[in-house]
């Protein structure tokens, strides 16, 4: 606690999360301090922090002895450094039991499905001949995927007859169908007798997403579910709300992600992302796929497009403050990542679009560029989504060199 009384809230990790609780933090008056595994890491230029990795069980200890309550900027922090902290005396939000769920895919499924919850049908396999009879059970295809580590598309893998490309492919989505088959017995040779979690492979219509905060008190806020669209496995843009939603299919999916929140106990900010499935004949159902328990890329859209953005309400949450509102402020919101290709001088472009297109808000995150890598999106909102998503495309594209005029 300072001298003024306001709390300090500690982040593990330094990437772009944790630089985009900075704004919200210097809003609420509370300080940030950042647990970096490399002084180059994006939230080091905005917040004070200190060097250390997520498995460094002094380094964590030490950020604890100096915040009130720590939070996370990503989920691979190990059970047993946090069960340490929490018997320690450090207040950890979520804390660990919650985020356990967000860390092991096998552990989610199962705490998903004992809730009633609606999930992909789903088996821990053990080898390539369990994969197969689960694929040859659901319809010759399934996904493996690895139930730890795995993040925009990694530790991924469709496979099966006709196991050609799909928006949720992740790693190997150029391969033949007996590549996969050779990659999923690598995998589990990888694994070396841990289970891998073989999921049907959901013939979806579209995947959405829900964020939801809670605090220890119990409130809870729900922003409106998103549209997200995903490239080899890696979220290209996000409007909100997602266009031609359901109603009936839009409260199923905030219900899930609210039940979700309250059964795990989560505290902060959670994603939900999900699968709307046509039922025939009736309304869509919304199917779980994924929890992450931090703010999410799914919710970048919220710092412009919402009274109050998931950065803020994430540290609302852990600091058990009151909720904010989270109406969105224009009909729609329009949310493009910016990747990586083989434009480095990302600041000219920058300008340009600035220039070029004033209601355009442009974030990027001081990362290097690599191909493919997450160096920063844009949003822009109002009354015409064509127009929106033209623009914000537009912006993305010209940005990371894809566009030139």
């Amino acid at each position: 606690m300072s001298a003024l009384g306001f709390p300090t809230v500690g982040v593990v990790g330094g990437g772009q999360l944790a630089r985009m609780m900075a704004p919200p933090a210097v809003g609420l008056g509370v300080r940030l301090l950042v647990l970096a595994a490399d002084p180059d890491d994006s939230a080091c230029a905005v917040a004070p922090s200190r060097p250390g990795r997520h498995d460094d069980l002094t380094a964590l200890l030490d950020l604890a002895g100096a915040s009130d309550v720590v939070t996370f900027d990503h989920e691979h922090v190990p059970q047993e450094a946090l069960q340490r902290m929490v018997a320690d005396g450090a207040v950890v939000r979520p804390a660990p039991a919650a985020l356990r769920h967000a860390q092991d895919k096998l552990h989610m499924r199962r705490a998903l499905t004992d809730l009633g919850l609606p999930v992909p049908a789903w088996a821990e396999v053990h080898d390539v001949a369990a994969l197969r009879a689960f694929a040859a059970e659901h319809g010759g295809r399934a996904v493996l995927k690895t139930p730890r580590g795995g993040y925009d598309g990694k530790g991924v893998l469709v496979v099966g007859s006709g196991s050609g490309s799909t928006s949720s492919d992740g790693d190997g989505a150029d391969e033949g169908v007996e590549d996969r088959w050779a990659t999923a017995a690598a995998w589990f040779d990888r694994a070396g007798g841990t289970p891998l979690l073989a999921e049907e492979l959901v013939p979806f219509v579209r995947e959405l997403a829900v964020l939801v905060a809670r605090s220890p008190s119990g409130q809870v806020a729900l922003w409106p579910v998103a549209q997200t669209l995903q490239v080899d496995g890696v979220c290209r843009e996000v409007v909100a709300p997602a266009p031609g939603l359901d109603e009936d299919l839009a409260g199923a999916a905030a219900t899930t992600a609210a039940t979700i929140a309250g059964a795990l106990d989560v505290t902060g900010v959670m994603a939900v992302e999900g699968f709307e499935v046509a039922v025939p004949g009736g309304t869509p159902r919304f199917v779980v796929n994924e929890l992450a328990m931090r703010p999410h890329n799914s919710g970048h859209w919220t710092i412009d497009g919402s009274t109050t953005s998931q950065f803020e309400q994430h540290l609302r949450a852990v600091l058990d403050l009151p909720l904010g509102d989270v109406r969105a402020r224009a009909p729609w919101t329009v949310m493009v990542n910016v990747l990586g290709g083989d434009h480095p001088d990302l600041y000219a472009s920058y300008l340009h679009v600035m220039a070029h297109d004033p209601g355009v808000k442009v974030h990027l995150y001081g990362k290097a560029v690599r191909p493919g890598r997450k160096v920063g999106h844009v949003t822009v909102h109002g009354d015409d989504l064509d127009d929106l998503l033209e623009r914000a495309r537009h912006a993305a594209g010209y940005i990371c060199g894809t566009i030139t005029s």
